[in-house]
């Protein structure tokens, strides 16, 4: 994470380290978006990078700080494993939406936060990274090749950021690479514009399960990363403009209940994607500006479905790999590797939802006789 200097930048900015910073989490949008559209034929992935990119817009407007929009790790590692369709898709945004609208209005996000053990949502983070490598398998077996080089020039960008302020474009790069070796081979793709966005009404069905399957293992997850993390890290990087978590509440409720209707993905905040566009150069939300006007080239270049059959699998699946490494990596700060591991295990046995409610009644049952023995002593 990038050391705050004691100054703090204001209004919105345009310099070559804003565009730097603005590129600092596509290494996560990308992978997810793009392996939810394979698995989906019924979803338009031009519509999910036109809502991303409104939104990055619009949070760089309104918070004046680089705000990341990612989409929901929990419901896109579900949906690319399970193949679930639009309706549940949908009906899971329009549930969260609504909660967290709400949590925010009536200023309800610390109270619950607090009530969340860490050990159960790392146990989240590991178990969503474990069913993403399974899934990234998928792609890399039959592709093996694409899968070898893309991973490769991860890896070069990776060591490359760390050790100097490049910013980490490897997820674009990859992509760019796996589009021009489909074009040479399949050609170009039809030019078609946009299709606008229509409204999607999911079923009964559709609300029962996309809050069972996809709802609930996120909450936890959007809780403390995207909310209580995120805003404890804008206090950290901006003493003077932090953010409070009701307020980055209200924008996820709304930007879900607004998008998803539409075609858009399940959006969130998340304090990695901050930390990565503040530790690349992003101090203003001219960062996120720069990002949205990115994402809607995209839009663009995605709207006719036959972009996607033209990118390999084996491209995706690197992609997905170091998505998984990049949630897993932080679940080893846990307070609990028995409450963790476990959630993890059974998530990819059985599935996270379960996971879930198990993990949260291991993590009480493990206090209670933790306050137990220590009374007795």
């Amino acid at each position: 994470m990038a050391e705050n200097t004691g100054t703090e930048e204001r209004g919105i900015r345009f310099t070559l380290e804003e565009i730097a910073g603005a590129v600092g989490d596509f290494g996560t949008i990308f992978p997810i978006l793009l392996g939810v559209a394979i698995v989906c034929p019924d979803v338009n992935v031009s519509h999910f990078f036109l809502f991303l990119a409104a939104w990055y817009i619009i949070a760089g407007f309104y918070y004046r700080l680089p705000m990341p929009i990612e989409p929901m790790k929990a419901i896109g590692a579900i949906v690319i494993a399970e193949g679930l369709c639009a309706g549940e898709i949908v009906a899971s945004g329009i549930v969260v939406g609504a909660l967290f609208l709400l949590l925010g209005l009536v200023g309800g996000m610390t109270w619950i936060g607090e009530r969340i053990p860490k050990s159960v949502v790392r146990g989240v983070q590991a178990g969503l990274a474990l069913i993403l490598l399974r899934t990234s398998l998928g792609y890399i077996v039959p592709d093996a090749l694409f899968a070898a080089v893309s991973i490769g020039i991860i890896l070069v960008f990776f060591v490359a950021s760390q050790r100097t302020r490049i910013p980490d474009v490897s997820a674009l790069l990859v992509l760019l690479i796996g589009l021009a070796a489909g074009i040479a081979v399949q050609g170009m793709p039809p030019f078609r514009l946009m299709p606008l966005p229509v409204p999607v009404l999911p079923l009964p069905a559709d609300f029962i399960a996309g809050t069972w399957d996809l709802a609930l293992p996120q909450i936890p997850l959007t809780l403390t990363n995207a909310i209580l993390a995120t805003s404890l890290l804008t206090y950290d990087l901006f003493p003077k403009k932090g953010v409070n978590p009701d307020r980055l509440s209200r924008t996820i409720g709304a930007m879900n209940l607004v998008s998803t209707p539409l075609g858009g993905f399940p959006m969130c905040h998340g304090a990695g994607g901050l930390a990565a566009m503040y530790r690349f150069g992003a101090r203003t939300g001219g960062a996120n500006i720069i990002a949205g006007i990115f994402i809607l080239i995209f839009a663009v270049a995605f709207a006719p479905p036959e972009v996607l059959t033209l990118i390999p699998f084996g491209v995706f699946g690197a992609l997905l790999v170091f998505v998984a490494l990049e949630l897993g990596k932080h679940s080893v700060k846990t307070e609990s590797y028995l409450v963790t591991g476990t959630i993890a295990v059974l998530t990819l046995a059985i599935g996270l939802t379960v996971a879930f409610i198990v993990g949260m009644i291991l993590a009480y049952v493990l206090e209670w006789r933790g306050r137990a023995g220590a009374s007795r002593s």
